[in-house]
């Protein structure tokens, strides 16, 4: 496993992180704790000590399943836990309550890293108020480093207006081969800046590895079946792509999830945390980390990822 500092932090991660909303079973189907812990043991053994949840993953669940696992194999002198507010939860109170309960459930002194989920899009919490909330919790020492997710770059760049005595260090956003929003504008703004972009979804929630196809479709019985990713259409015009992630994984004798990491990692800036359901899924993606594509498979690579991103479509109905 390779390891970096993360951007303007202290944290010396590796290369790939864990993401645990896999550990929420109204999400993605059923995860007993057990498993839970295996997938955090073998994640480790891997080389991975990046962690990251959220208090809406099941309600909690996912915070506690993860906070136990940690705490039962003695590995949090060894680990970084990220976590994330809702934006329901922004106001002033509110930020200072969720932290404390979710510094509980993961049983932690200190919260590596606090994310916003996403915007106070319903309840119009002044974004100051909530940034000012934060800073407080860093000047306490019950929170590390703050992060935002799925924040546009305008609101962005007014969060960290807000802010005088610590930076947002982290931008979370959904970000893979086959979905780039993020090229347009948000990615150059966080280069720019010294933020890093924790790339949630990196595999595009399987879409990118082939194991879905038009004929082929997922059985719906998780957080896809609203996803228009997986609508026939999109998985069609994804074919060109797949097919390049397949012809790379033949050649570099990887599995095509590895490739779609591994074509992450090039950038720097950008920090994957794909989720595993299962102890092999999180040993094959550690084994995205500790080499390289070539110059000219990255670059093949990326052309068709830009030709296929521009003709997949959002729209549902």
């Amino acid at each position: 496993m390779e390891y970096i500092t993360l951007g303007r932090t202290d944290m010396k991660a590796s290369r790939i992180g864990m993401g645990a909303w896999q550990f929420d079973e109204n999400a993605w189907g059923p995860m007993d704790y057990e498993r839970a812990k295996s997938v955090v043991a073998r994640a480790y053994e891997a080389g991975i000590n990046f962690f990251d949840t959220a208090a809406v993953y099941g309600r909690g669940r996912s915070e506690e399943f993860l906070g136990r696992a940690i705490a039962e194999l003695g590995l949090r002198e060894h680990v970084y836990i990220a976590t994330k507010i809702p934006g329901e939860w922004h106001r002033r109170n509110d930020v200072f309550k969720s932290v404390e309960n979710q510094r509980r459930r993961l049983r932690v002194d200190a919260i590596d890293l606090i994310q916003l989920h996403w915007p106070s899009c319903w309840h119009n919490v002044p974004i100051c108020e909530t940034m000012k909330a934060l800073e407080e919790l860093v000047d306490r020492g019950l929170v590390r480093y703050i992060g935002v997710s799925n924040y546009p770059t305008q609101l962005l760049d007014a969060a960290r207006s807000c802010l005088s005595k610590t930076d947002i260090v982290t931008s979370q956003n959904r970000y893979n081969l086959l979905e780039r929003e993020a090229d347009k504008e948000l990615l150059g703004y966080l280069k720019r800046n010294g933020i890093v972009l924790i790339a949630w979804s990196p595999l595009a929630k399987g879409a990118v590895t082939g194991k879905y196809t038009p004929q082929s479709l997922p059985q719906f019985n998780d957080v896809r079946r609203n996803d228009p990713l997986f609508q026939p259409e999109n998985l069609k015009a994804a074919m060109p792509l797949i097919e390049e992630v397949k012809r790379l994984a033949v050649k570099y004798n990887k599995t095509p999830a590895q490739i779609a990491l591994n074509w992450l990692i090039r950038d720097p800036h950008i920090y994957p945390i794909p989720g595993a359901k299962s102890p092999e899924q999180a040993i094959e993606n550690a084994g995205a980390a500790g080499w390289r594509l070539s110059d000219e498979d990255w670059a093949s690579l990326d052309k068709v990822s830009r030709e296929v991103a521009e003709k997949i479509s959002y729209v549902t109905y």
